[in-house]
This record gives C-alpha cells, sequence and structure tokens, in this order.
C-alpha cells in the first residue's frame, strides 16, 4: 500500500521587525512575485501587505507589515497598531533581524511584546547574511537565541538567510509551512497576492519617487491612483491601460524636489513607475502624475483617511 498524502497546510505568517530589515525583500523572495515594493529608505512599507505562496502541500500566506518604530506622527502610530493589530490574527510570528546589525533596543523591545503572546509560534529570522563574514553572523545568531530567554520564550526556529541570493529561503519557507495548521487552500490558485490593482500601481508609483530623493522626503510622500480603466475605442490585440495618480507631499519644497528642474525629476519618475506598472499588468500603460501639497498630512486624520491611512 502508498503511503497517505500528508495533510495540505495553510495559514499566516506575519514578517515583523524594526524598518528596513528585510521584511519585504523577503516576502517577495518567498513569493516568488514582486508583491511589495523595496527601498534602501526605512519605513518604505505603510501599509499590511499579503504575499501568497501556493505550493502543492501547502498555502503560506506572508503577511508583510510595517517596520515597528518610535511614531513621532499620527501615521507612525497608526502603523504601529497596524502592525499589532497584525500579529493578534496570525499563525505564526517571524521576527526579522539584519545580520549586519546589532541586536538593539527597538529589536528588545518587539520581542518582549512577542514573549506576552504566548501561544504563537515564533520564528527568527536574521536576514540579510550575504552583507557579513562567518564570524560576524555566529556572533548574530548567539545574539538572537540570547534574546528570546531574556524575552521569555523560546524560538520555534532560527533561520539566518539572503533573500538578495535566495540562500535558504526555501529552507524557511518549508520550515513556516511546518508550523502551519492543517488546513485548505484560502486563495485561488496562481494570486501572488490578494492586493487590489489600484492600491499596487500607486505602491509602484512612490517606490520610483523614492529613488535619489533626500533623505527627509520618503516620509512625506503618499499617492494615490485617481482614475484607472482600459482606454476606450482601442482594438483589442492593442489596449492601453490608462493610469492617473498624485504625488502628495507636505511642503512647497518638496513638491519643487519631486518635480525637479523643468519638470526632469517628475519625468524620471513616471518613465521608471510605467515601466514597472507595465511589468505588472502585461499591456502599454499611458500615466499622467501630478503633485500636490497637503500639509502636515502626516499629522492630519483627515489626511490620512483621504490617503487610506
Amino acid at each position: 500500500m502508498s503511503e497517505p498524502a500528508p495533510p495540505h497546510r495553510s495559514g499566516f505568517v506575519a514578517l515583523v521587525g524594526r524598518p528596513n530589515t528585510g521584511k519585504s525583500t523577503l516576502t517577495n523572495a518567498l513569493v516568488g512575485a514582486r508583491v511589495v515594493i523595496t527601498s534602501s529608505k526605512p519605513q518604505t512599507t505603510r501599509r499590511v501587505v499579503r504575499g501568497i505562496l501556493t505550493r502543492p502541500d501547502a498555502q503560506l500566506v506572508l503577511v508583510d507589515t510595517p517596520g515597528l518604530h518610535r511614531p513621532r506622527t499620527l501615521l507612525g502610530e497608526r502603523l504601529n497598531a497596524l502592525v499589532r493589530e497584525a500579529w493578534t490574527e496570525v499563525d505564526v510570528v517571524a521576527m526579522c533581524l539584519p545580520a549586519d546589525e546589532p541586536v538593539g533596543p527597538g529589536d528588545r523591545r518587539i520581542a518582549a511584546d512577542l514573549g506576552a503572546v504566548r501561544r504563537l509560534p515564533k520564528v527568527a529570522v536574521v536576514t540579510k547574511t550575504d552583507t557579513v563574514g562567518r564570524g560576524a553572523l555566529a556572533e548574530r545568531l548567539a545574539e538572537v537565541g540570547e534574546l528570546a530567554g531574556a524575552c521569555g520564550f523560546d524560538w520555534a526556529e532560527v533561520v539566518p538567510v539572503s533573500a538578495a541570493r535566495g540562500e535558504q529561503v526555501q529552507l524557511l519557507a518549508d520550515l513556516l509551512v511546518g508550523l502551519l495548521p492543517e488546513g485548505p487552500v484560502l486563495y485561488p490558485d496562481g494570486e501572488p497576492t490578494d492586493e487590489q490593482l489600484a492600491d499596487r500601481i500607486a505602491e509602484l508609483v512612490r517606490e520610483a519617487a523614492l529613488e535619489g530623493v533626500r533623505d527627509e522626503l520618503p516620509h512625506s510622500i503618499a499617492v494615490l491612483v485617481d482614475e484607472l480603466g482600459e482606454r476606450a475605442g482601442r482594438p483589442a490585440d492593442r489596449p492601453l491601460l490608462d493610469v492617473h495618480a498624485t504625488l502628495y507631499v507636505e511642503r512647497d519644497s518638496q513638491k519643487a524636489i519631486v518635480i525637479g528642474r523643468r519638470g526632469d525629476r517628475l519625468r524620471e519618475v513616471g518613465r521608471s513607475a510605467r515601466l514597472a506598472i507595465e511589468d505588472l499588468v502585461g499591456t502599454p500603460v499611458y500615466l499622467d502624475l501630478h503633485v500636490t501639497v497637503a500639509k502636515d498630512w502626516q499629522r492630519d486624520p483627515k489626511a490620512l483617511r483621504r490617503l487610506g491611512f
């Protein structure tokens, strides 16, 4: 007799950690598709994004979250609340800690909060292993192991990975799947995310706008897609997607930076974003961008609601 097939597993895993610890890059690597924007700028992720890995034995839903930080604005407070809400609704929490930075106060605060959630299996993912040598990695793994004990819990797994090189990503997926409960497929097969197209496009525009701007500007940029639809009257074999989007900043000086001299900067943002959107939707795209000032929107409850936060 042949052995019975192993049970199908499905569930949610929240990726949490400080800003810029590689959560979004890891999400994309695990899913095998670009479902979350990435940037070298801290606090790039501003929403809870679900990336879906579907395979014959399991469906692993990765919940990429904003980086937990000491908030200085109402937006920051709301993003932190999103993260803490996310880890109350998942089956496993994976905390990301970068190999190229020592365990610090922010990591200890997050681990202490996780320690209070007793029912959840907790996995430590030591990211960016390609940036350090073996000695530094061994030191970091030891620190991470001690972190859990200091916070009153044990890691279910400690996994070093390099999402940039794909090293140990498959192993991490297997270990996370092993911690999931038995269950059916939760999302249609083949879908890498449940994000709405307009939201994914807005994020691609924001990603393009983040490149090459000054350090203080990334937090002040938000993007909304105002109109989205196929151009009427086009031949069936030559579709064109019309996208009209607005970039919001907080001050007139920031608007000038985003637009650039004689509009050069905004044109480059548009070109880069259009190519990324075309890669996403698989058809030519007409992208129309505007920049407007929403004064101190990160601190304004009405503006935050209007911008989807």
